[in-house]
């Protein structure tokens, strides 16, 4: 759901970079906010001065972990992910007023066309 979301919404809007980065680190975030925050996850999308923010809102404050390369496991590699991947991340308060965080994350872009 995550990614036919954003896929729909860069494509409306003109993206013309990475949209798979793209929707593979929302996948990401939106995952965790599921299995270990509260409450519906929120995503928000912006472009500002050739960049792509997408943001994923849950209602945990608990901060995250990301785990080293060596870890075991099949899980818990989205972050490391995110961090690779993305120009820049990281979390703050929410904006909505609901308790929880808002994890961030950046990435190059120009839209073909401007977004109305």
């Amino acid at each position: 759901m995550a990614r036919h979301l954003v896929r729909a919404q860069l494509t409306d809007w003109g993206y013309d970079g990475e949209s798979d980065i793209a929707e593979l680190l929302v996948s990401e975030l939106f995952t965790n906010a599921l299995l270990h925050g509260r409450g519906a996850p929120i995503i928000t999308l912006s472009f500002r001065e050739g960049t792509l923010r997408c943001e994923v809102e849950d209602e945990n404050p608990a901060p995250l972990q990301v785990r080293e390369e060596s870890d075991t496991g099949e899980n818990g590699r989205g972050l490391l992910l995110v961090d690779i991947l993305s120009r820049s991340w990281g979390t703050d308060r929410t904006r909505t007023g609901r308790p929880g965080k808002t994890v961030w994350f950046e990435l190059p872009a120009q839209p073909a066309r401007q977004a109305s």
